[in-house]
């Protein structure tokens, strides 16, 4: 009798670990945190203060996930999904990572340059002519702009950093792309494919010359449909068959699933006077989206996709990994080294950073002013998330939460401040 309880007792462990979402979400293995040179005690800190955003109304929820040597040590979610409905946030609860979507498409581009299919040092109009000439705003004293050519092509390497001269519309000649319908990030309510989206925004004119200045917009959005012209394949496609489902992704999507509706997140926008509210439904940017009912059109590689912490800490652990997880091969480990070291020479960034080929670089952590170490790459989201991976320390961080805007909230350094503090060996 008892061996056969042990029978159905390790049949039911079975079961679960096959069909429970949360541990599916999980992907890499879980430990204990002493065993990777954490304390639990002091991870109990991050705990605590994740918690006290929720109670005080400033967080609807949120999940955070530290991986150190391989194995998630933490992973906790916080408050709720839908404050209104009162669901709870679980574990593999599905967020909107907006930018976080620019590292895979930076890695979509590497496995291009891997298979000998395109050169980072290319010029973009080699694959999608419309840029083959390009044209820049420049202000003038009387407060107007004239528009020139400009000085040289705009290569890939341009588009990966960032310093293409590609804002998002807000620059000087930001009347003409309002007049193109092409300003603002968010893409899931378009009802055009990204390509014809691209090639308007070839023909508008850009913020700085190519190479001068690091300006944050549509570079990625451009190499996503650099990217389906080069493979053939639609970005969603091209993503999931080379890295997503390699990866075992399965809860990384550009638009939702019907029957995964409701493992979505709520996005929530701080108020003025404090607290939080909901954010418009059905909304824009800053609202609820086009993810689950939208035209599915529009395939943002800067912005576009939808995933879980414990999809997102796969990826980014493949890449503290030289490429390669659970004896998949995404790519070499002289392909990361050359996206994760800074690309910007003399120009401008943040202090004690650089720009790599799609993360934010560690240069100098003096300057910086913040725990971490030198070597270490990340970035985040608009909708409040946040992620970095640590070569030195051997860990990956994710901070998924959808609030936007955000204001002043200091929830992100803490996270940063009370993971380092944990680290005992």
């Amino acid at each position: 009798m008892a061996s056969l309880r042990v029978r159905l007792f390790t049949s039911w462990l079975l079961l679960a670990l096959v069909v429970h979402p949360a541990l599916q979400a999980q992907g890499l293995s879980r430990t204990q945190p002493q065993e990777v040179g954490l304390s639990a005690e002091r991870l109990q800190r991050l705990s605590d203060v994740l918690q006290g955003y929720v109670d005080d109304g400033k967080l609807a929820g949120a999940v955070a996930l530290v991986a150190r040597r391989g194995k998630v040590a933490y992973l906790e979610a916080f408050g709720h999904r839908d404050r209104e409905s009162n669901s709870p946030m679980k574990e593999g609860t599905i967020f909107r990572i907006a930018s976080q979507t620019k590292a895979l498409v930076s890695v979509g581009v590497m496995i291009l340059q891997e298979r000998g299919q395109l050169l980072i040092t290319d010029p973009v109009g080699k694959y999608l002519p419309e840029f083959l000439k390009t044209t820049v705003a420049v202000s003038k004293e009387d407060g107007k702009y004239e528009i020139v050519e400009a000085r040289r092509p705009i290569t890939i390497r341009d588009l990966l950093t960032h310093t293409a001269g590609i804002s998002y519309g807000n620059g000087v000649a930001r009347d003409r792309w309002s007049e193109a319908g092409i300003q603002g990030w968010y893409f899931a309510d378009r009802d055009e494919p990204i390509g014809a989206t691209v090639s308007r925004i070839a023909t508008l004119p850009f913020d700085a010359q190519p190479g001068e200045r690091w300006i944050y917009g549509y570079s990625i959005d451009i190499l996503g449909a650099l990217i389906e012209r080069v493979s053939g394949l639609t970005l969603n496609d091209f993503l999931r068959i080379q890295i997503l489902e390699p990866l075992g992704m399965r809860d990384t999507h550009f638009f939702l699933p019907p029957a995964k509706s409701d493992h979505l997140a709520v996005v929530y926008s701080a108020k003025e006077e404090g607290g939080i509210e909901r954010a418009p439904d059905p909304g824009h940017m800053v609202g609820q989206g086009a993810y689950v009912e939208g035209p599915r059109k529009s395939f943002s590689g800067g912005a576009g996709l939808l995933s879980t912490a414990g999809d997102y800490a796969r990826f980014l652990q493949m890449l503290l990994d030289g490429g390669e997880l659970d004896g998949t091969r995404i790519l070499t480990p002289k392909t990361v080294q050359l996206m994760t070291v800074n690309h910007l020479g003399q120009l401008s960034f943040r202090d004690g950073l650089g720009f790599g080929l799609g993360f934010s670089v560690v240069q100098d952590l003096g300057a910086r002013g913040l725990p971490g170490s030198v070597g270490e790459f990340g970035w985040g989201g608009a909708y409040h998330s946040r992620y970095w991976v640590d070569p030195q320390e051997q860990l990956v961080v994710v901070y998924l939460t959808q609030l936007i805007p955000a204001n002043d909230l200091d929830d992100q350094d803490k996270v940063r401040i009370l993971v380092y503090q944990a680290l005992v060996d």
